[in-house]
């Protein structure tokens, strides 16, 4: 089993105990997903940390998506809920990186392919992806290789 899936299931017993719901309910929420994914398909397999935080990020975004789109539809109450659920998610990801790191960490894809022009993006995004791994959000390391690419 993967650290952070047994990470993941003492946090559970823990939060069981404690009596706290919302962590209760959202790890199980996760823990679920995980069990779903490793099904899923022809073979049963077990997921390692890197497809656990790839699906916790996953999760992480739909909690925020939810929460905003709660926000406009005038439901304050289940926006927090979504949001609470996020944070809790958000305790099991990598440290996301900084606007400053994330910028620096494309300019060296930048150079290191050569890459001129918005036509590269793909170029880029191939070498970026990696070393960013969970660390940002997608559409934010787009948006900076595309400004970058842009300038």
């Amino acid at each position: 089993m993967s650290e952070l899936k047994a990470r993941l299931k003492n946090d559970l017993t823990t939060a069981i105990k404690a009596r706290d719901k919302v962590r209760t309910g959202t790890l199980r929420m996760v823990l679920a997903a995980i069990s779903t994914e490793e099904a899923a398909g022809s073979t049963s397999r077990s997921l390692g940390d890197d497809e656990i935080t790839r699906l916790l990020t996953r999760e992480a975004k739909k909690r925020r998506e939810a929460a905003e789109a709660f926000d406009k539809g005038d439901r304050p109450e289940q926006a927090a809920a979504e949001r609470a659920e996020s944070e809790v998610i958000s305790d099991y990801l990598p440290k996301q990186l900084t606007d400053e790191e994330l910028s620096s960490l494309v300019a060296e894809a930048v150079t290191e392919t050569g890459a001129e022009g918005p036509r590269a993006m793909g170029q880029v995004m191939k070498v970026v992806n990696p070393k960013i791994a969970g660390r940002a959000e997608g559409a934010r390391v787009a948006a900076e290789v595309k400004r970058q690419l842009a300038g």
